[in-house]
């Protein structure tokens, strides 16, 4: 058994590696060494180094300036779509609608990710349909049993 800093006193590693059975590795939270030695650096700077950001991206500094405003205004991860898309209510809709789908991307309605992202929606809708027939099928035959 090794005394570890981070956690319990636990097992060697095996030989290729891996933690033994029973060492799950660093407890969750714990911080390397090395920062928290950077967070006791910058504790009580934050509004120093965040001034002298500003400042440098003012005197034209592209870095700083890119650092900014990507605080002030970061890139969207995500945006709203919106196109003609039929009601889904069955598998059959659910062609319909992959068809609506691959006519807003060709009339560039849509981005060819964006309609990915669209497709795989109303494909997990579908599922979640033929799911429920499956299971009121089932229901149906075990009530004339």
């Amino acid at each position: 058994m090794k005394d570890r800093k981070n956690g319990s006193k636990t097992d060697e590693r095996n030989p290729d590696g891996t933690f033994a059975s029973g060492n799950p590795g660093r407890p969750r939270g714990a911080r390397h060494k090395v920062t928290q030695a950077i967070e006791a650096m910058l504790e009580g700077q934050q509004e120093a180094l965040t001034q002298a950001a500003i400042d440098k991206a003012l005197e034209g500094d592209v870095t700083a300036l890119r650092l900014c405003l990507d605080r002030i205004a970061p890139a969207r991860k995500d945006a709203p779509v919106s196109f003609a898309l039929p009601e889904i209510e069955t598998a059959e809709d659910a062609a319909k609608a992959a068809r609506a789908i691959l006519k807003a991307i060709a009339e560039g309605d849509v981005t060819p990710l964006e309609a990915a992202t669209v497709m795989a929606v109303v494909e997990q809708f579908r599922r979640t349909l033929e799911t429920t027939e499956i299971e009121r099928r089932i229901v149906a035959l075990e009530a004339i049993k």
